[in-house]
Parts: C-alpha cells; structure tokens; sequence
C-alpha cells in the first residue's frame, strides 16, 4: 500500500504454511502518474488480477523496462519481489493482490514430493490469462466485503489450491502423491468429525484439523474428501445446516441465537445460506414443520 501511495486497505490473511503467511488484499485508486516507491525485497511473489483495463501503465523489474504487456482487464500478472517491481501508473487502477512467499509454494512443493522451486518458469513482462487463477481471485473477493462470514475452512482451502495450483503450473512441482489412494483411517476419519461438529459456532483451520490427523495439509484435504464424498469446509457447512434444522424444531430459540449458535455472523447469513440449502427461508421452514405436527 505505500508503494501505491494508499492508506491501509482490509487483507485477508488466507492461510501460513511453514509459518509464511499468504495475504490477499484489494487496491483501487487514482493515476498517481509518478513512480511506484519500491517494495522491499522479499523471498516472495505478488500476483495480481486487474479488475478494469489500465492502458497507460509502464513496469519496470532490476531497473530494465518491460514490454509487450498486455493491460486489459482479467490479466495476470505475477511479481517477483526479489526483482525490484515498480510502475508508472497514469490511469485509475483496481486490482486484486495475493502476496506469496516462496517458502509457501515450497511448503506445496514438498508436500507434493516435488523438488524444491527457486523460480517460477515465467518472464518478467509474461501476462497470463489463467481462467482457475482468476475464478479463485473472484471468489475470494467477497470475503474481503463480508469478513464477518469468512469460514477459515474455505478461505485455507482456496489457499491451499492457488497455491498448488502456482507450484504445478509455473513452478514445474509434480505431484507424485495423486498416485496415492486411500482416505483416513478410521480413528482420524472419528477424530476430524468430533472437531467439526465442536466447532460449529467457531473457526477451525485446515491446518488444525490436519495436524489433529497426524497429516499434512494437503493429505488431509485429500483422504477427507475421499472418505466422506466433501470436502471438509463443506461438510462443516451441511453439520451447521442440520443444527440448525434440529434448533428450528424445537422451537426453544430465535433466529437470531440459532444463527449465532450454529456459527453464522448473524441472522441475515444465516437466512442466505439455509435458504440456499433448504429452498426456503429458516423461518417457513419451522412454520411447515410446526404445521405438519
């Protein structure tokens, strides 16, 4: 934000790997039409997504100018933070930032078995248009607008996935554990479903729940998913979904204390995503359920 000349903007801390934190974070502005000041250096990527064309942009990486960019919408770039990334920008800009250390996509990397990655198979001046990168850019954007109903299942997820995703594509990892089978074993399997189900009304990472395993991230993701036919941000969901739906019965509570106690931000979240589960909103929900009685 400083090299952009911004006040702080929110960031979204999506997920540490190895203790390397892997942020997301919104820039909009107007032309500065002066140099970017430097970013420090840093073992470290900065991709980013354009959310609206930006034609009068000039970059520059080790004091050398870039050309042959290509500055639509919907492009691509990713920054080596090590090569000292600035830009002359002379129009109004909006973009989406993820910051990645190269310890992160190791993290990834070695997980994969996959040896270790120094350089992403990238030019300076590439742009790509990566239609998986920018879906999980668009995706993640709204957290950044409702961080009160961020799931930290979810958001670490999607981490997870750009992540492999980056080391796999531009990074030339390849991931000797897809010829790997088998989900958890029983005890795990009983040991991740008793910390989902306590933890309905709070946040659990990914990371947590793999460590609980005795696995990896990546593993856990994997095996959890082959066991029970979802991913683990998903079965959270359906376990919120169904208490909910034994509270309403009772009828004892409010909408507004069913939603807090079964882990959404509030009542309007709450009535979003039951209605999108159930068809219909939580309150006729209870009314049709009261009724046939």
């Amino acid at each position: 934000m400083q090299a952009f000349r911004l006040p702080e903007a929110p960031r979204l801390v999506l997920g540490s790997f190895q203790q390397s934190a892997v942020t997301f974070c919104e820039v909009q502005g107007e032309a500065p039409h002066e140099l970017t000041t430097v970013i420090p250096r840093d073992d470290s990527f900065l991709i980013q997504l354009r959310l609206i064309d930006c034609p009068r942009v000039e970059y520059f990486a080790e004091g050398r100018h870039l050309d042959g960019i290509e500055r639509n919408a919907g492009v691509i770039q990713i920054h080596d933070l090590r090569r000292n990334p600035v830009a002359v920008i002379r129009d109004p800009f909006h973009i989406l930032h993820v910051h990645l250390p190269l310890l992160a996509i190791n993290a990834v990397a070695e997980e994969m078995q996959s040896p270790w990655i120094d350089e992403l198979q990238l030019k300076p001046s590439q742009t790509l248009r990566d239609s998986v990168l920018r879906n999980m850019f668009l995706a993640l954007w709204p957290v950044l607008k409702r961080p009160q109903e961020t799931n930290a299942l979810i958001v670490s997820h999607m981490a997870l996935a750009m992540t492999a995703h980056i080391a796999q594509r531009y990074g030339g990892a390849f991931d000797r554990m897809t010829f790997q089978r088998g989900g958890l074993a029983g005890w795990q399997r009983q040991r991740a479903m008793e910390l989902l189900d306590a933890s309905l009304d709070g946040d659990l990472s990914m990371g947590q729940l793999a460590v609980e395993c005795g696995l990896s991230t990546r593993h856990f993701a994997r095996a959890f998913r082959q066991s029970m036919g979802m991913p683990p941000h998903r079965y959270l969901l359906k376990r919120r979904i169904e208490r909910a739906k034994h509270l309403l019965e009772r009828g004892a509570l409010s909408l507004p204390e069913i939603a807090l106690a079964c882990g959404f931000a509030d009542q309007s979240h709450f009535t979003r995503v039951f209605h999108a589960s159930a068809g219909i909103p939580p309150g006729q929900w209870r009314r049709l359920r009261s009724g046939a009685k």
